[in-house]
């Protein structure tokens, strides 16, 4: 309700939006007889150092889906979901050494591109248009409904201003600027982030534990509530469903990360943006260590806001993902308005960079392929900034029909699901396979989505003893992506008879060598969440 906004916390927050709109503006201008290019608008020149790499990987992955999203799933199944955060450490660290040097070298603007490089036109095309889509209806959408569902919650801003206010500060200065103006605001908007986000963590723990500190606010959600703190859930837990057990660790959970930070467009654009390689795996290494301490910010309030709730009347009607925005409104004036600016500059981030990747991926790969395959510097720009514009629109348009949603976040995470398996089949055999052959690539794709139906939906009145069975959809992932390799590698057998396919990649031992920083870091990296799996194992 905006009553429960004073002077000090609208200060703050506009203090924070002239901020980040002068900073984008000002990086965004243009210099005196130059005309931006592709790979001014869409790599940022390829200047970006590894600091501003980090920062911006975090920024344009934290946004309402986990400051809402996740904390709702903090609330409703506890630190288990956290295993997004950490496995996605470890991902990170195999995407610097074992991705990015093949996507560097080979000069791409968009993971599509890669695609046309290793396969084919057609397959580019293919996954382009999917990936428009799923930018456009789920990401894009999510977010601003999310965000939006916080507006009306802490402020009472109806939902469809909220969807607009998010969307105008978001295109404000990303459609003009950008990947430059997306990267260097980024950096500011982590600061907001993690400084906001850590000040409501601290409160609530202070709260819960009746003005002792975060020490004893730790310790009171735990011994409240110690099964919220179980990484690896049983299957008698009503939530196993969403986090199988041991089936997280070494089942589709590295389907989900390894699709996400290594080949979707949104995230991987930052590395490609990057100085030089090393630069590049400098800046995962923030990146990975920045995620260690995300649940903090995102899953133990949520599991705060269960234990100040669930002995209260409205418990059995409290709904998993007004967590958060609950949270926020017990903070003191000041407070209120630093998190209000946290959560929106996660979701302002996010927004920005999936606009400047959808514009990308539509501008690069079907307006100069299909459409205009000599357009002008200018052209290019201009057909950039209007796509993202449309982009905006349509999901816009989509994000109040998406209210009713539980665990927004598991819900992405189960629907996008249903296709990144094939995705990753086909870049990891694509990459690492030299025999993979595009028709395989092609049937496999088209493969994946059938094999994934039959483990997530079995037809009206078929049993579970049926032909067709219903698992965890993180089980459903893996086993897909299994499936989906076996298919390809099939396909690409009898095609060529075990001979390479003339557009394999060539690697060596030389092409995966990494520094000494980048090794004793990720080692460190790896230590911890050793530590931390072991000591919530239970």
């Amino acid at each position: 309700m905006t009553g429960s906004f004073e002077l000090i916390d609208y200060i703050i927050f506009l203090g924070y939006a002239i901020l980040i709109l002068g900073v984008g503006l000002w990086v965004s201008r243009d210099k005196k007889g130059h005309q931006k290019n592709a790979e001014d608008y869409f790599l940022a020149s390829k200047s970006l150092p590894w600091w501003a790499i980090g920062t911006s990987l975090i920024a344009a992955n934290i946004s309402a889906e986990q400051f809402i999203g996740m904390s709702g799933s903090g609330y409703a199944l506890g630190l288990a979901i956290a295993s997004y955060e950490w496995m996605a450490a470890i991902t990170l660290l195999i995407v610097g050494k074992y991705f990015l040097p093949i996507f560097i070298e080979k000069g791409l603007y968009t993971i599509p591109e890669f695609v046309e490089k290793r396969f084919s036109t057609n397959l580019k095309t293919i996954l382009a248009v999917f990936w428009i889509g799923l930018y456009v209806f789920v990401n894009l959408a999510s977010v601003l409904y999310l965000g939006a569902l916080a507006l009306e919650i802490i402020m009472g801003i109806p939902m469809h201003y909220g969807v607009l206010g998010l969307a105008l500060f978001a295109a404000a200065y990303s459609l003009y600027g950008g990947l430059s103006a997306v990267a260097w605001t980024d950096v500011i908007q982590v600061v907001f982030l993690i400084l906001g986000g850590l000040v409501t963590t601290y409160l609530a723990l202070n709260n819960v534990s009746e003005g002792n500190g975060v020490i004893a606010g730790l310790k009171e959600i735990y011994n409240s509530a110690p099964e919220k703190f179980s990484m690896i859930l049983e299957p008698s837990n009503p939530e196993y469903k969403n986090l199988p057990g041991i089936g997280v660790l070494v089942g589709g959970m590295w389907v989900a990360n390894l699709y996400y930070w290594g080949f979707n467009q949104y995230i991987i654009q930052r590395t490609l943006a990057a100085k030089s390689l090393e630069e590049s795996q400098k800046g995962i290494l923030l990146a990975a260590a920045l995620k260690l301490i995300i649940p903090l910010i995102v899953v133990i309030p949520g599991i705060a806001a269960y234990v100040m709730i669930k002995d209260t009347a409205g418990f059995d009607t409290f709904k998993a993902d007004n967590a958060y925005p609950w949270l926020l409104k017990l903070l003191p004036p000041g407070m209120k308005g630093l998190a209000f600016a946290a959560l929106t500059a996660a979701i302002v981030s996010s927004l920005a960079s999936m606009l400047n990747s959808t514009s990308t991926i539509f501008t690069m790969d079907i307006y100069k392929q299909y459409i205009k395959p000599d357009a002008t510097d200018k052209q290019t720009v201009n057909t950039g900034r209007l796509s993202a514009c449309i982009a905006l629109l349509i999901s816009g348009i989509m994000a109040p029909l998406l209210g009713g949603i539980d665990q927004a976040f598991q819900f992405i995470q189960e629907y996008t699901g249903v296709v990144s398996p094939g995705i990753l089949a086909v870049f990891i055999l694509g990459l690492f396979w030299k025999k993979t052959t595009n028709k395989a690539a092609i049937i496999g794709a088209l493969t994946s989505i059938p094999i994934a139906m039959y483990f997530k939906v079995a037809p009206k009145g078929w049993s579970s003893s049926s032909f067709f069975v219903d698992v965890p959809f993180l089980d459903q992932m893996g086993y897909t992506a299994i499936l989906t390799m076996l298919v390809i590698i099939l396909v690409s057998y009898i095609q060529n008879k075990g001979a390479k396919d003339s557009k394999g990649i060539e690697i060596s031992k030389s092409t995966f060598k990494t520094s000494a920083i980048f090794n004793i870091t990720s080692f460190a990296i790896m230590l911890i969440l050793v530590a931390l799996y072991a000591f919530f194992w239970k």
